[in-house]
This record gives C-alpha cells, structure tokens and sequence, in this order.
C-alpha cells in the first residue's frame, strides 16, 4: 500500500502596513463620496469575507494578521512614534514636553533646552534679617573667602579605564588621603579600588556582596576601611588592602523569603561625632551601625512613608546632628538626631516625583541641592530661612525609564562659593552627527549652564559623576566604564594626544556566547567605545596601558 502525506494547510496571513504617503481624512472621504462601492461589489466581497472564514473554519486554522504600523512606545498608540531617533528626541503627541513636563512645545524646541536658567530667580546679594543666620555669617561665614574665583572645569579625558566592571556602576568615592584612588561600586555587588595616575592595575574585591552596591564611605577614622550598604540587605566594613570583608548588619537572615519581606539597603553616611553608621532600607526605616562594636544599636526608626525606598542620607558637615534624607514618597525631610522619632522630622522639603539624592553644601552646610525625577535640580539657600518651597528650581535632563544608575547633583567640595554643581545628562546632543550625552556643570545661584563636557568616543550615559576634594579631576561612570577628566593644558595636540591613557578590560567578554538574562538589564558598552588608535589594544590576561588618540570634536 502506498504511503499516505498528511496535507498542511497553512493559514491565511495578513499584512497591515503604513502607506507610503499617507493621505488626509478630507481626501479619503472625498474618493469615498466620488467612487461610492456598488451593492454588488459589497455583496461580492461579503461572498468572499465568508468563503474565506468557511476554508479557515473547514482546515482548522486562524487568520494570523501581521502588523506593521507604527506604534508609540510611549502612549502605546497606533498612527505616531516617540523616542530617541539617533540624537533627535521625537515627543509623543499625546504627552507634554519631556524635558520641563508642560505642555505646549516639543522637547527639541523647549526653552529650557536653550537656556536653563529661564525662569530661575537669582540668588539674593542683600543681607539678611533672620537673627539665626546673621549669627551663621557672622561666626562661621568668615572662614569661606567671599570673593567668587573663576570655576575649573575639567573638560578632556585624561585616562580611563574601559569595562572596568561587570556590570553598570552605581557609585563612586575618591580615597580621602591618596589623590589617584577611586573607589568604584557596581550592579553586581563588587568593589573597585583604581588607581588612575598608574592606570593599568585593577583591583576588584567580588566578594563583598552578592547584589548591587548602593553607597559607601570611608571610615573617618581609618582611611583603609570602606563601610558599603547593598541590596543584599547587609553592611559590609571592607580592608582596602586586603580586601578581606565582615557584616556588620544582616536584615534577610533567613535568606530569600520573598519579595514582600526582602531589605534591601540604600541611604547611608557616617556620623564621625556620634561614630555610627546610618543606613536606610527599602521600606522606610532607618538603622544606626555603632562602628566601635560593629553592631546595631537601638531599633529601626520610620523616617519615610511605610513602604517607601529611602535612597539618600548626608549628615551636615558643619553640624553633624543634622540628618537630611530623601526617598520615593516624593519628600526630602530635615532631622535632629537627638531627638529621632517616627513622624519628628524638623521640615518636609516636597517634591512632584521620587527624589533622587539631597546633600547638604560642602563647606558651610547651609545649603540643600536635591535631584529629582521631575527634571528639576532644587535649591535651598538657607536651611535656616524658609523652607516651605525651594530659593529657586532649574530644568534639567535627567528622568529616565530605567537600566540606569540614578542621577544625582553633586557638589563642587573647593568651590568656596558652594555655587557648582555637576550632574550627567540624559537627553543627547547631535554633535557633529555623533550623538552624546554630556556631563553638565551648573551655576546653582543663577541656575546657567558653565559648561558641558563629552567625548566623541563617548557614547554612552554617565549618571554616576564624583569631583574630587581637592585637585581639579573629575570622575565619571559611564556604564561599566570609568573615566578621568581634567582641565585642558596649554599644550600641542600631539602632546595632549600622548599624556591621555586609555587601558582596555575584559577584552573576552564578548566570546561567552548566551548572555544570562540580567546581563541584558544594563546599558552595553562593548560596542560603544570606539576607540580607533593604532595603540589601543585589549588582552585577556594582560593589563596594557594604551593611548587616547582620538581628536576631540566640539
């Protein structure tokens, strides 16, 4: 008997697509009013409507209907597009502006993007009349000199340190004695300690934590131990030199028990006078670390809504007793450790969206800067004046979705005047039809933009950015990636081609095949840096110092 072949009947598929050129509603109704359909037409493509659902019904199989019209990624809308389109941010019709949140204007037409300090109100020059700060600038104000000096910039790439990490970085520390040691943190949990005056060595301590390291400081007593806070739920105090790490503080002791009870910590500083650690959870508390006996002392304390991330503390410099802290509940909120209790908070500071970071200025500690997701830098002149609202708030780009380190305004600690701040930006510039992402430093008293430093070869967004105490560098992290910038010198181009160093990590990463699923949840630099120098090399086991020989486009 001959063998039989099952028949397959493959569905019917259907193509939707854009035209071309599509046409108006007015001219499509006017060809509908000039060439209206006959009855028999209609009845003829009716037949064929029922024949065609009769053959899908007799073989078993459905109309599979592809689609390839336009959809917003934004409004989920059929008809528009809205996104990056290589340096060019095209808005949804259906929203307001992306940059400054109102309506009435695109983001490429935004008046902020022109000039960021539209609608700033300057700081005042006059004296004040609060009894409590004319004390202030009597007694403390003198020690800081009152004439403002020129700002230094750091502008150009001086070395760096190519996939460096991991994973994406989420924060930075330059050591307090050492100028050339930077302190670096990623997703992954690990510890980097770089030094970037010999550029090559790379030390990193991976088993400190087992999930993304949040914040770190260094012990005020001892420069070579680091206190870090990770999402794992535990402090950790770690040897710089050895890299040997103990727990100080343990909030998942039964592991994972689910998503409802997981501590995973964020905020945290040192109290040098008190000699406590501070740290804040995921759900609102705050906890106190005594760094002579490396245990917890006293219970948990709700400073934030109940439920809510509280991703930032800074002790004032000046008068360590002052707590500010931030979180998701949309508030940053002003405390006195001598009297910390649930609901005592000495001022609500609000905010329209989840607040990034707020720090108290370097020097004096009078000032508030905080960062938040509304796009708005805010400023407090005084934290003895008013509070009720912010002195003034400056637009700028920083919201975004997500896969990124958050960003936070940091503040220039030589800056006598406590007026620069430096924060990356996430809306990108088309320079030269290269689009890049700047690091912008702001005049906080005027709310102008200074200056706005990149790179061609920089491609990527660098949310994490650290100035260092006190000489004119500025540090980056730019995905994975960490980079040195100082001002530029009075030297010729090929000798400032020659003094910049660039050294390539992890040059086997892209041999691994199959990626794990969280590797996808970071923003890829591997093809990204395009380093195009004959001396730039990556090794595997080899760590080799190579030079930046790439002319700065501006």
């Amino acid at each position: 008997m001959a063998p039989q072949t099952r028949r397959t009947a493959f569905p019917k598929v259907l193509i939707e697509r854009d035209t071309d050129s599509e046409q108006s509603s007015s001219e499509e109704e006017e060809e509908q009013e000039e060439d209206p359909p006959s009855e028999e037409e209609n009845e003829n493509e009716n037949e064929e409507k029922i024949e065609d659902s009769n053959d899908g019904k007799k073989k078993g199989k459905a109309t599979i209907t592809i689609s390839l019209k336009k959809v917003c990624k934004v409004c989920k809308r059929a008809g528009h597009e809205a996104g990056f389109k290589g340096a060019t941010y095209i808005d949804c019709p259906m929203k307001p502006c992306f940059l400054c949140k109102m309506p009435g204007h695109t983001t490429m037409t935004c008046p902020h993007r022109v000039t960021t300090e539209l609608g700033v109100i300057p700081a005042p020059h006059k004296n004040t009349q609060n009894l409590v700060e004319f004390i202030f600038e009597r007694q403390l104000r003198p020690g800081i000199t009152s004439i403002k000096p020129a700002y230094v910039i750091p502008d150009q790439v001086n070395c760096a340190a190519i996939r460096y990490h991991s994973r994406r970085i989420t924060c930075l520390e330059f050591h307090p004695t050492n100028n050339h040691i930077l302190l670096s943190g990623d997703k992954k949990g690990q510890l980097g300690v770089w030094d970037f005056a010999k550029v090559h060595e790379k030390t990193v301590y991976g088993n400190i934590h087992s999930c993304i390291l949040n914040n770190m400081r260094l012990s005020p007593a001892n420069d070579g131990t680091i206190y870090a806070a990770s999402s794992d739920g535990t402090i950790s105090c770690t040897d710089l030199e050895t890299g040997i790490s103990s727990s100080l503080m343990n909030l998942n002791p039964d592991g994972w028990q689910g998503p409802r009870s997981w501590r995973m910590l964020y905020g945290m500083d040192i109290n040098s006078e008190k000699g406590v650690v501070l740290v804040a959870d995921n759900f609102g508390f705050l906890y106190l670390v005594d760094t002579r006996s490396n245990s917890q002392t006293g219970k948990a304390i709700l400073i934030h809504k109940k439920g809510s991330k509280v991703v930032s503390l800074h002790c004032n410099p000046v008068q360590p007793d002052l707590l500010l802290s931030c979180g998701n509940d949309h508030f940053a909120r002003l405390w006195d450790m001598r009297r910390l209790e649930a609901g005592s908070a000495l001022c609500n500071l609000e905010h329209r969206r989840v607040v990034n970071s707020a720090y108290f200025s370097p020097l004096s500690g009078s000032k508030i800067l905080s960062t938040s997701q509304d796009n708005r830098l805010r400023i407090w002149d005084s934290i003895f004046g008013n509070l009720d609202s912010p002195s003034r708030e400056i637009v700028h780009s920083h919201d975004f979705n997500r896969h990124l380190t958050p960003f936070r305004a940091e503040w220039d600690p030589k800056d006598p005047s406590e007026s620069l701040a430096v924060i990356g930006r996430y809306i990108s510039e088309n320079y030269n039809g290269t689009a890049l992402h700047p690091i912008d430093f702001v005049d906080i008293n005027t709310g102008q933009l200074v200056a706005e430093v990149m790179d061609p070869n920089i491609t990527t967004i660098s949310p994490v950015n650290k100035l260092h105490p006190r000489d004119d560098v500025l540090a980056s992290g730019s995905s994975r990636s960490l980079f040195i910038w100082r001002p530029k010198e009075k030297y010729d181009v090929a000798e400032q081609l020659d003094m910049r160093k660039i050294v390539v990590f992890g040059g086997d990463e892209k041999k691994r095949g199959k990626k794990s699923r969280d590797e996808y949840d970071d923003d890829s630099d591997d093809e990204k840096f395009n380093f195009k120098g004959k001396n730039v090399k990556a090794k595997k086991s080899e760590k080799e110092t190579t030079r930046y020989s790439r002319k700065v486009k501006r």
